[in-house]
């Protein structure tokens, strides 16, 4: 039986790792433990805070794998103890956060039980590239090898500018030996 895919549509390509990262939050545990918030400090300035009383800062890890914040804590008992009541356990945990691309850990730190994580999302520029349609027919052959009509060098080949594009090349060429 097939799976049924938010991003089956013909118009969203290359979306696969979307997909990917809900994935991974589908699998990442439901377990409550460490409790936690997540906080807006600013536009772009997130905090993640865990409630990890008990933990000192050696028994706590922080990793980032495949966009994915992984927090990890591991308590060591101590034989020497002899308990008349445990209603403390000394367990270990991993909480999983799957970040946007583009997200960065700025720091984190350790206070009174808190772990705080500060993230940032950098300021992302908009920006419009316009495509140039060249004529004639482009073998499949080229598309697959990596070669481009229009002078672009790709793969192991050059193709000659050609048309408007020529044209182009020339007057800036030109322009810029006037400058000189």
């Amino acid at each position: 039986m097939s799976r049924l895919s938010l991003f089956n549509s013909p118009l969203l390509l290359g979306f696969d790792h979307f997909e990917r990262a809900l994935d991974r939050v589908s699998k990442i545990s439901s377990d409550g433990y460490p409790p936690y918030n997540i906080e807006q400090l600013g536009e772009n300035v997130l905090r993640i805070t865990l409630a990890v009383a008990g933990f000192a800062m050696g028994d706590l890890g922080i990793t980032i794998e495949d966009n994915q914040l992984v927090v990890r804590g591991k308590q060591a008992d101590d034989p020497q103890r002899v308990y008349l009541h445990r209603g403390i356990a000394a367990r270990q945990f991993q909480r999983s956060f799957v970040l946007a691309e583009g997200i960065e850990v700025r720091g984190a730190r350790l206070d009174n039980g808190l772990l705080h994580i500060d993230l940032v999302r950098p300021e992302v520029e908009s920006r419009v590239r316009t495509i140039e349609i060249a004529s004639g027919e482009i073998a499949s052959g080229e598309i697959a090898s990596g070669e481009i009509a229009g002078g672009e060098i790709t793969g192991d080949s050059q193709r000659p500018p050609s048309g408007a594009r020529a044209e182009t090349q020339e007057r800036a060429s030109s322009a810029v030996e006037r400058i000189r």
